[in-house]
């Protein structure tokens, strides 16, 4: 049987640090698991070329490294970590300063007789992350196998005989193979972004199904606190327990997992590893080459018809209110909005506001040292899709600069302010969207007895997307420039105000010497300058620091 153990074969692509650069030529470019956490203190940075991937497989590490680190000189009993915050942020910064994982601990995770299996890609009784039964289960009605196709597997390939070409020749008539470390990265992305709907039919006994339910990642954009080297960047990942009841003996990780029936229940929800890594909605198998080197085939279908679990993901911004199921909802990604949009929502816990929550693993970080507090950023993957279709936009990845120093905790000040100046971005920001609208109305028709114009929001004008592109793109710079030299929020919004109404002139071109247009125009104007005077919202004044202090 062909073999690709994931501890040792190279399939996740690294960026060695600085200091590393004279020893380039001899160092690889990928590493297994194994030596990524035993080199973590020399790699600045993990460079999987697809995004939605980079975010399932840090979850994965940071699980891993949660049992390397308790494995080491510094274990941790349950009933220790139960006592959070004091016994678990000790403990996470006894770990820190050690400066890298402890060798001995490394390989006795990985070397473990129960668990060393887990690892093969192509292990034929349970191969890493995926399921052995679809060769039986799926099936067509004469009980011969009916896989899904590699290109089911791969995001960006089209399915299906008549497929639209997009991001490359691929068809299913003519099926190209992938690398078999390529293939490790689309098979993490499909368990945690997978789409709902349609899928391969899986026939058990006594039912059969086609149809699978989101990922538990679909759609949504991850936060993960990013330090000057990966080993800090895993410490610091690792999210505390959220709950004493989450702790328990039997925790296990998905390749730690014994393969669960498709229509039994779930096992309940532990840290880290069920936390992490059991909340696949999809189950995948790889049909291999000869040799191993690539796969040829794939079964990709549903894993189970049972609800899934209510826990919230440590990494996701939520919104400050239930919905009406009484769920609170995960910030979808949206590749046309900036990260700094999101700044105020990973620094503030957002108590009582409808906008936000903060993503639990950022509850833990103003216990950081100060020195390291001030070189951590924030990593973010997004993957705008429709949550409730096969449909997918664009993933996308970005990097802030170091923001710990502004938490709510450390300087609330500076937090109020930042999201001062988010919200007057928001406020002038649909207000030129509107803004825009009108004046295209006003400039093409005439208005009705009222003198009203009539806004047609599906068809605004050709002006509203091209103002909102420039205004965004200001709107960034007034921000970063803002926070750096400590302005207030009505100045700052009277920046955004002015980089609005420049936006929309510079939109409409020469033709605002058009009589029809320069009334237009006009009105935009006044439009745009009633939301520059809106007063800043009660309770967020920076002169009282935060409603929470």
């Amino acid at each position: 049987m062909p073999r690709f153990d994931l501890r040792d074969e190279p399939w996740i692509p690294v960026r060695f640090r600085a200091e590393q650069a004279d020893m380039a030529p001899i160092l690889p470019s990928a590493v297994g698991l194994r030596d990524l956490f035993l080199r973590a203190h020399e790699i600045e940075d993990i460079e999987l070329p697809v995004p939605p991937a980079a975010a399932g497989l840090l979850r994965m590490l940071y699980a891993m490294a949660a049992h390397i680190a308790r494995d080491g000189q510094t274990p941790l009993a349950d009933e220790e970590l139960a006592e959070f915050p004091s016994a678990w942020l000790q403990a996470r910064n006894r770990v820190l300063a050690r400066g890298s994982f402890d060798p001995d601990s490394v390989h006795a995770y990985f070397d473990e007789p129960s668990r060393a299996d887990r690892f093969d890609l192509f292990h034929p009784e349970r191969p890493f992350l995926q399921d052995p039964r679809l060769r039986q289960e799926c099936t067509d009605a004469k009980g011969e196998p009916k896989p899904s196709g590699v290109n089911k597997l791969a995001f960006g390939r089209p399915t299906g005989a008549n497929g639209a070409v997009l991001f490359g020749h691929f068809s299913d008539l003519e099926p190209v193979p992938l690398p078999a470390a390529e293939a490790v990265h689309y098979l993490i992305g499909q368990l945690y972004f997978g789409a709902p709907g349609r899928c391969t039919t899986r026939r058990l006994v006594g039912m059969e199904a086609a149809v699978s339910k989101a990922g538990p990642l679909r759609a949504a954009v991850s936060y993960h606190p990013w330090g000057p080297e990966l080993f800090t960047s895993l410490v610091l990942g690792i999210p505390s327990c959220p709950d004493p009841e989450l702790l328990g003996e039997d925790d296990a990780a998905a390749w730690e997992e014994e393969l669960l029936p498709p229509a039994g229940p779930l096992p309940s929800m532990s840290w880290p590893g069920r936390l992490l890594t059991g909340r696949a909605r999809h189950a995948v198998l790889l049909v291999p080459s000869s040799d191993g080197s690539s796969v040829t085939d794939a079964y990709v279908t549903w894993s189970s018809d049972q609800p899934a679990s209510g826990e919230e993901d440590p990494y996701l911004v939520y919104d400050g209110r239930p919905n009406r199921e009484g769920e609170f909802v995960a910030r979808q990604a949206d590749v046309t909005r900036a990260v700094w949009r999101d700044l105020d929502a990973l620094l503030r816990k957002g108590r009582d506001r409808p906008d936000f929550r903060q993503p639990l693993i950022f509850a833990d970080l103003a216990e950081v040292s100060p020195q390291l507090r001030d070189q951590v950023r924030v990593r973010v993957y997004g993957f705008d899709q429709d949550k409730a279709q096969q449909k997918d936009t664009s993933w996308y990845v970005a990097t802030t600069p170091p923001v710990l120093g502004w938490l709510e905790e450390v300087d609330a000040r500076q937090a109020v302010r930042i999201t001062q100046f988010r919200e007057a971005a928001e406020d002038l920001g649909r207000a030129l969207s509107y803004a825009a609208a009108l004046a295209w109305a006003a400039a093409t028709q005439m208005p009705d007895d009222k003198g009203k114009y009539k806004i047609d929001r599906r068809r605004p004008g050709p002006w509203q997307a091209t103002a909102l592109t420039r205004y965004w793109s200001e709107a960034e710079r007034i921000f970063w420039t803002g926070v750096e030299t400590g302005q207030d929020a009505a100045s700052v919004r009277g920046d955004f105000m002015r980089v609005a109404e420049e936006a929309l002139r510079a939109a409409a071109g020469t033709a605002h010497a058009d009589l029809h247009v320069a009334r237009g125009l006009h009105l935009a104007r006044r439009s745009i300058r009633k939301a520059g005077r809106i007063a800043q919202r009660p309770g967020d004044s920076p002169d009282r620091g935060s409603e929470t202090d």
